[in-house]
């Protein structure tokens, strides 16, 4: 299992949102690029990035700062974040990404998503961003009609292998995985999942590792920023 740092951009500085609420903004960094080069040095085998002004507006903002992070690391970055067109898609893919995760139009576009994953294989994952087991979009400030378990099986359908899965009321919270929505994941679908919202301490990762067989890895964003957790001792946790 992978421990995934995240790198949450929004005007150019690395941030962290609680429950996805811009208004509850904590400002990280000014300089993403130097973040980046420093969890690549600590020991991360990816990056979690997310362009949340792409995922509030369909627009990114933060693309130069994406493709400057892609130039000065060596490890794989995952991207998130207002990939709502097949342009988006290859653009992010040209500056370096290597792992595009669809949310919005995994639910208001399932055509063009489906042709996606059909053309990029692997390298596209959804994200399955839920609200009370709904699924939210639009950087979370809307919920879809979609039950989250209802869009991971219509994905599983079109070839899609890997999710992201988070729960919006665990996101910036610190108050642990939500390991029943995790379990119907598990129960009632094939899909490989990353676990996204809630890290607080290495005992939330232990409690992942009965699910290793079916959990790719863990995103941590405020646990590591605000030094709860060091990103060695949470990968030495999946390694032991």
């Amino acid at each position: 299992m992978l421990v995934i740092p995240a790198i949450d951009l929004h005007r150019g500085r690395c941030v962290r949102l609680y429950r996805g609420d811009p208004e509850r903004e904590t400002v990280y960094g000014n300089n993403p690029i130097e973040i980046a080069q420093q969890w690549e040095q600590l020991g991360a085998k990816m990056l979690h990035l997310v362009d949340l002004d792409g995922a509030f507006t369909g627009h990114s903002k933060n693309a130069e700062m994406i493709e400057a992070i892609g130039g000065e690391v060596s490890i794989p970055l995952q991207l998130g974040g207002g990939i709502r067109s097949r342009e988006a898609v290859e653009k992010a893919m040209s500056a370096g990404v290597s792992r595009i995760i669809m949310g919005t139009i995994a639910i208001e576009q399932p055509e063009l998503a489906r042709e996606l994953a059909r053309d990029y294989g692997e390298r596209i994952l959804v994200g399955i961003d839920a609200r009370k087991g709904v699924a939210a979009v639009k950087g979370w400030t809307e919920t879809s009609a979609v039950k989250a378990l209802d869009l991971a099986l219509r994905v599983q359908e079109w070839g899609i292998r890997e999710v992201v899965y988070t729960d919006i009321n665990k996101d910036g919270t610190l108050q642990g995985p939500d390991l029943e929505g995790l379990e119907e994941l598990i129960e009632k679908t094939a899909l490989q999942v990353i676990v996204s919202g809630g890290i607080s301490s290495l005992n939330d990762l232990r409690s992942l590792k009965p699910y290793s067989e079916r959990v790719r890895g863990v995103i941590i964003g405020k646990a590591l920023y605000s030094n709860q957790l060091t990103l060695p001792d949470a990968m030495a946790v999946f390694n032991s």
